[in-house]
């Protein structure tokens, strides 16, 4: 450490005004007005076998619901939505739309300026969720009954979806609250005046769902308790473990976890009480850093630093979010490598890390040469582990796969009448509007496995154990 670099870390509260920190936490994307929205809806060319529908994991339908709008349908439009993504409004405001359905819209291909479809969909399902109430209506009860367990995106879906069959639905979650990364895991600028609840109420109002939250899977409930007790099991467990740094000094005092940081955030009833460093370290290259950087910075962080240990163009936070990072004054530093933490009376003050090159194969190697940034804190966004405890049932466990849930098409594991998906599966790819389809793909597996005679579900369940090597 040089002698400018100050031997007492530098943590506190209340580093800007009340005010202040209610703007940088304001709405990072202002609602539409009706005359924008019409102004917008009129850009779309309504293209056939239109290229935004079928880059959207759930195939909203975006010209006919773009269509409603222009047609002064909003209500219509947000059916169309909803009736294929029910957590259209959380995705509507967290949907990375700019490599998405945004990316590849004509307009986009044509000028460099997409219509506004993210903003659209906003525009829509905020008005039906604030004026008219649920769209749908359950279907005749089944007698059927369905455990999902984990209350985040992918179980939201595959209960909802599952209600609205008619069958009757117990959703547990290990947290206070339910929503998942929804709840706890994004910048809090991205969903404010606590939507991820009121999308919660929203969805839970079709009927048939009962909610039990503090319910953690091998601890409180059991899986061979719910293949017994329940007519089907859909996993939606997320990702609870974290990856390690692996560097010294990584468990030293200002050295965080980002999601939990994050998570901490989110909860949080004052936010001018939370401590934040004057200089702030923030180690990984995806979303869940550029959250914690930009949420650094507002809380007042004077110098916050994204570190990530390859070149720019290879994170995983898109464009549009990096470029958010950098216009709110985070420095993104490519090419380093996590060392060593280092702390002074076990409090960081620094992190040292190694410069890196990259080989022609894609592999990372240190150079060898070394630097240290001055850090009050430092928080590790390098990525979430999934933890299988609790995936087992009378001495047979859940197969995995790359460390998570292995599932097929229809996203079925290897134990029969458990279904699985989010992020806890192996294909799972860490965004909201991914788990909300795997959650309806699932739904209608299960419906359709429910509704067979018993017969053919027989036959079924043996095709499902023998299918695939190890499921047996």
């Amino acid at each position: 450490m040089n002698e400018a670099h100050p031997i007492r870390p530098d943590i506190a509260a209340g580093r800007i005004d009340r005010m202040t920190l209610g703007r940088n936490f304001s709405d990072i994307h202002p609602p539409l007005e009706a005359h924008e929205a019409l102004v917008e809806a009129d850009r779309c060319y309504f293209c056939y076998d239109a290229p935004c529908m079928t880059a959207c994991p759930t195939s909203i339908d975006i010209p006919l619901f773009i269509r409603e709008i222009q047609a002064g349908n909003p209500t219509g439009a947000a059916k169309t939505i909803l009736s294929s993504n029910i957590l259209g409004g959380m995705c509507a405001r967290v949907c990375p739309t700019e490599t998405l359905c945004e990316e590849v819209c004509v307009r986009e291909v044509a000028e460099g300026k997409p219509v506004k479809i993210g903003l659209l969909q906003r525009y829509a399902t905020d008005i039906l969720m604030e004026k008219d109430g649920h769209p749908f209506v359950r279907a005749e009860p089944t007698g059927k009954r369905v455990a999902v367990v984990g209350a985040g995106p992918a179980g939201l879906s595959c209960a909802h979806r599952l209600a609205t069959l008619g069958h009757d639905v117990t959703l547990y979650d290990a947290r206070p609250k339910p929503g998942g990364l929804n709840e706890y895991g994004i910048a809090a600028y991205k969903a404010t005046e606590d939507f991820a609840q009121r999308e919660v109420e929203f969805i839970l109002s079709v009927g048939g769902i009962t909610l039990e939250t503090g319910r953690l899977l091998g601890r409180d409930i059991h899986l061979g308790e719910l293949r017994r007790d329940f007519d089907a099991v859909f996993l939606g467990l997320g990702l609870a473990g974290v990856n390690a740094l692996g560097a010294e000094g990584e468990h030293s005092r200002g050295s965080r976890d980002a999601v939990a940081w994050i998570a901490e955030l989110r909860q949080a009833s004052d936010m001018a009480a939370l401590p934040i460093g004057r200089r702030v370290v923030v180690i990984g290259g995806g979303m869940t850093a550029i959250d914690a950087a930009v949420q650094a910075r507002a809380l007042g962080a004077e110098e916050v630093t994204i570190a990530y240990r390859r070149g720019q163009e290879a994170m995983n936070a898109s464009g549009y979010e990096q470029e958010i990072a950098q216009t709110r004054g985070v420095h993104i530093r490519c090419n380093l490598q996590p060392k060593r933490v280092v702390a002074h009376g076990g409090q960081v003050v620094g992190i040292e890390l190694e410069r890196t090159d990259v080989d022609a194969e894609g592999r990372i190697a240190g150079t060898g040469e070394l630097l240290t940034i001055a850090a009050d804190q430092v928080f590790k966004a390098i990525g979430q582990a999934f933890e299988p405890e609790g995936v087992s049932a009378e001495g047979a466990a859940v197969a995995l796969e790359r460390g998570r849930i292995k599932v097929d098409a229809e996203r079925r594991t290897s134990l029969s009448g458990v279904w699985a998906g989010g992020d806890c599966i192996a294909e799972g790819d860490d965004l909201t509007v991914v788990a909300v389809e795997d959650g309806k793909v699932a739904a209608a597996s299960i419906h359709a496995a429910l509704s067979a005679p018993v017969g053919l579900l027989s036959r079924a369940v043996e095709a499902v154990k023998t299918a695939i090597p190890g499921r047996a």
